[in-house]
């Protein structure tokens, strides 16, 4: 779990036990995360040009990558659920969305409260998008506005995700 510090900019964690970094993703410079908040393997959370702020029980999956410019901070709200292999960059996710598996999302966008972005789309720069909204494609559009039942799925996923790391951080061993 390696959490690194870069010049004077160092990691913001909570405490010991109530978030989870996997042994092989990499943390660091000016990155806040949030109580809960779990970053699967190999993801990399590089906060080297501004901010990388997660919020709680937030989950990473798997060999996602967060990064910033100078001036584009990244802002992921509260219950939200990043899909493996996603792409975040200097951008603002709202609060309980979902990304989905390798989306890529770019600086300067910005996604809504209750938003579930498609796998494989592309969020292009700049490009704003509402709450509660179904977004898919490349370059992603809004289609529809999502269900109450799915809005409650993507609380699930996130809230599966606490669950999961806390098993992580007492039952993961080496074994070779």
């Amino acid at each position: 779990m390696p959490i690194y510090k870069l010049g004077n900019k160092t990691p913001q964690l909570p405490s010991e036990g109530s978030y989870w970094v996997a042994p092989d993703a990499h943390v660091m410079g000016n990155v806040i995360l949030g109580k809960g908040v779990g970053v699967w393997f190999g993801s990399v959370l590089r906060g080297d040009n501004d901010v990388i702020k997660i919020g709680n029980e937030t989950n990473i999956q798997e060999n996602t990558i967060i990064h910033v410019d100078p001036n584009t901070p990244v802002n992921i709200g509260d219950n939200c659920t990043i899909g493996h292999n996603a792409i975040i960059h200097g951008c603002t996710i709202g609060n309980n969305s979902l990304v989905g598996m390798g989306a890529t999302i770019l600086n300067n966008a910005k996604i809504g409260n209750n938003c579930l972005v498609g796998a494989g789309a592309l969020v292009t720069e700049n490009k704003e998008f509402p709450d509660g909204m179904l977004i898919i494609g490349s370059p992603a559009k809004a289609v529809r506005e999502l269900s109450p039942e799915m809005i409650k799925d993507m609380t699930r996923s996130s809230k599966h995700y606490v669950t999961n790391f806390k098993k992580f951080i007492k039952e993961l061993e080496v074994i070779k």
